[in-house]
């Protein structure tokens, strides 16, 4: 009764656990707890030393306090990425008081290691897709954090990092070009950071996992419109991006009410991230402006640092939203851009007719596409060459279409001539890896 009761203060229900099939392994459950920065570097230490043939750990930077910005990386070929398999990233904590969807991508990381070979969907996720699972974004802001808070301390400690700034307004901004032209100057360490590792590596699709609501949002989190709610801003690819979200919320119990939390009304259970309210300076947004990934923000509970008790059933709840999230990075068209000589062509446009956002390939001249299923007119193109031909692409539901394209050098010079390669700056900061 007492849990029960803590669950629903909370602003909660309870939901029946989706049974394990024969096979699978949650052993991590059996001790609920949240873990600490030392537990966590521990933990993912361990998995790498007896995993090393399918996880591998990454530090993507340090925080303020020289606290590592831990990821762990899983695939079957971890060492050696194998050409055209999509990058998958989840980032937890940005807000260090936020603290369910750290956990939850402990617990993930540990689901996806144990059951590979055993479950055949995780194995096919781990064959096919590079994942990695950043847990903490914020590890000094969660160490100054507090089980048990609803809502943030006075001046907002913990949510902000160690400098008092919250890392969800500290990044460049479309709509404010006066902030965006100082790019790295002046940001934080953990901003700056993350601005590199999305620049620097191909990632495709991302989910940015927050709490203290329950809903998916999507892009456009800001608008030039100067209002401060209540109003979309929408992407170019904002029916994707409402696909993406509804495939996390759909198979969310509780979010797909749209109710959860005290005066929410959320249909279906997400929301145009400046339709609900407006960030100036977030990371949701610079993702899709500034790089190719899709990235969608999933707020997971009403209360931002609910007790430990309640980890094993928001794990139940969100468990198959997680890994459907991840699946959707097979959505759509992918391929390779080459000349005419069979030579890579590196940051070659990929033109999607009818969609304002171009997909650049990376530095092994792979490109990933998201898409509804449909029919599209796609071609690419890049400085020096004259544009593929226009192919007419058919994209099914839940799969994958491989499309290769072929440009022509209109010089001598051919890849000479590419502008931005390897660099922060223009209107693109991708350079692919």
């Amino acid at each position: 009764m007492i849990k029960i009761l803590v669950l629903l203060c909370i602003g909660r229900q309870l939901v029946q656990a989706v049974p394990l099939s024969p096979t699978e392994v949650e052993d991590f459950l059996i001790d609920p707890r949240y873990y600490s920065y030392d537990e966590l570097t521990n933990a993912f230490r361990k998995l790498e030393t007896e995993n090393s043939q399918i996880a591998k750990l990454v530090s993507v930077g340090r925080s303020v306090k020289n606290r590592e910005l831990w990821a762990l990386h899983i695939n079957a070929n971890v060492h050696n990425r194998t050409l055209l398999t999509p990058m998958f990233k989840y980032v937890g904590n940005m807000h260090g008081d936020e603290s369910i969807g750290r956990q939850l991508l402990i617990y993930l990381a540990e689901y996806l290691i144990l059951n590979y070979g055993k479950v055949e969907r995780v194995t096919q996720l781990v064959n096919d897709t590079d994942i990695f699972l950043m847990p903490s974004m914020n590890p000094d802001g969660y160490e100054s954090s507090q089980e048990g808070l609803c809502e943030s301390k006075p001046r907002y400690v913990g949510r902000e990092n160690e400098n008092s700034v919250d890392l969800n307004r500290d990044f460049p901004d479309q709509f404010e070009p006066h902030r965006a032209g100082t790019i790295l100057s002046g940001r934080q360490p953990e901003t700056v950071a993350m601005m590199t590792w999305i620049i620097s590596r191909p990632f495709v699709l991302s989910g940015n996992l927050h709490g203290g609501a329950v809903v998916a949002s999507y892009p456009y989190d800001d608008s030039n419109a100067g209002v401060q709610c209540c109003r979309e801003s929408k992407s170019p690819d904002n029916e994707i991006f409402k696909q993406l979200a509804l495939v996390y919320s759909d198979r969310h119990s509780i979010m797909k009410t749209g109710k959860a939390c005290k005066n929410d009304n959320f249909p279906q259970g997400i929301t145009n991230g400046a339709y609900w309210y407006e960030v100036r300076g977030g990371m949701q947004d610079f993702n899709y402006v500034k790089s190719n990934c899709f990235e969608v923000t999933f707020e997971l509970s009403c209360c931002k640092y609910p007790p430990a008790q309640t980890l094993p059933q928001e794990w139940a709840t969100n468990k198959e939203s997680l890994l459907s999230f991840m699946e959707a990075v097979h959505w759509g068209v992918k391929g390779l851009v080459m000349n005419e000589h069979g030579d890579p062509v590196l940051d070659a446009d990929v033109v999607v007719k009818g969609i304002d956002h171009n997909i650049t390939t990376s530095n092994r001249c792979e490109f990933w596409r998201l898409l509804l299923p449909g029919k599209y007119s796609i071609y690419a193109s890049a400085f020096g060459y004259s544009p593929s031909d226009t192919v007419e692409v058919e994209v099914a539901p839940g799969k994958t279409t491989i499309q290769n394209f072929t440009i022509k050098l209109e010089t001598q010079q051919g890849n000479e001539l590419r502008t931005n390669n390897g660099a922060i700056g223009g209107d693109r900061w991708y350079w692919g890896a």
